[in-house]
């Protein structure tokens, strides 16, 4: 990949943030913070965590540069799988199994639109990159990673037609199978709260605390709790309060819930709030098993036990930054 990534241009809003020559990182992860902060004065989780793994900066090649957004978790094979498909290419084949050995770093899959996207949420009709692509990876080394693109829920529901509002709108999940080098220094460790536990696969209820690493924005501290709204949209997606929400740049970034397990994906903002849109990703993942060339996957559990509250974390929302129940009508919008 060339090595020189830059802003994209605003009229995609989807994903991108800017960035120096090189992949560098965004100034979340190299500006110090303000003396006199509590985080200051702890441990960094991300200088003990494994090069690869949730929270990295993922770039997708564009003219001119990049889009940058953030991973979420790692992904291997179920027992038994080989992500092959009876009828080679046929998209709702039986599957034979998974790769043996193969790991894979999720993403959102608006982070690889294609570059004439109109800056919608429309999987189903934006232009998206194919399957098979090669993605950079910032590793917390300071080395450059790369990837390729093994699943992309987008491009899949184009090809097969989709129409499904439900599907088109929530199903945003991109699945880069990591190079040798890249899974050699791999860890699925959440930093700051360790975890996941495991998958979630029976969402999340009203007033669920929740958590999220987002570590690509120039904010006090990259450790998020926050609370679900449940899911009044649909099994698909969860309306996440967090303060500050999820901006561009944070694209991807997963969810734990309040046991520690992994549930969704940063892919949105829930017009008119300040709410983010969250993909599910058991859902997701049942549909890349089904329809996509990954077969069964499950989420690799974190070497560290799930921990909230070992770091200070934003504030929980409260008070005024509340919504009023019940929600007023929401509409997904991209990352600005």
């Amino acid at each position: 990949m060339s090595s020189q990534f830059s802003r994209r241009p605003a009229r995609r809003r989807i994903a991108g943030i800017a960035a120096a020559a090189g992949l560098a990182l965004t100034a979340a992860l190299t500006a110090p913070v303000a003396a006199g902060t509590a985080v200051a004065a702890q441990p960094d989780p991300q200088a003990q965590a494994g090069a690869i793994g949730p929270g990295v900066q993922v770039a997708t090649p564009v003219t001119g540069g990049a889009e940058l957004c953030t991973a979420n978790f790692l992904y291997t094979p179920a027992a038994g799988q080989d992500g092959r498909r009876d009828e080679p290419g046929g998209r709702g084949a039986e599957h034979q199994s998974a790769p043996s050995g193969a790991l894979y770093l999720g993403a959102a899959a608006h982070c690889m639109a294609g570059e004439d996207a109109m800056s919608s949420v429309d999987g189903c009709r934006e232009p998206v990159m194919p399957e098979g692509i090669e993605v950079g990876i910032r590793g917390r080394d300071g080395r450059n990673y790369t990837g390729r693109v093994a699943y992309n829920s987008w491009a899949v529901m184009q090809d097969r037609g989709e129409t499904d509002p439900q599907l088109c709108l929530y199903n945003d999940l991109s699945l880069i199978e990591l190079s040798p080098a890249a899974a050699a220094v791999a860890d699925p460790t959440v930093p700051g709260f360790g975890g996941p536990t495991g998958l979630d696969t029976d969402g999340t209820e009203q007033g669920e605390k929740v958590y999220s690493f987002q570590p690509n924005q120039l904010v006090a501290t990259p450790y998020k709790q926050g609370l679900s709204l449940g899911q009044p949209e649909g099994p698909r997606t969860h309306v996440v309060l967090t303060t500050p929400p999820g901006v561009p740049g944070d694209s991807g970034s997963g969810y734990l819930d309040a046991r520690g397990r992994a549930f969704g994906l940063l892919s949105s903002l829930m017009l008119p709030t300040n709410t983010n849109g969250v993909t599910d990703i058991a859902r997701a993942l049942a549909y890349a098993e089904r329809y996509g060339e990954v077969g069964a996957l499950e989420v690799v559990p974190g070497r560290v036990p799930f921990s909230p509250g070992v770091l200070p974390l934003t504030e929980l929302p409260t008070g005024p930054s509340l919504l009023p129940l019940p929600l007023p009508d929401l509409t997904p919008a991209p990352l600005r």
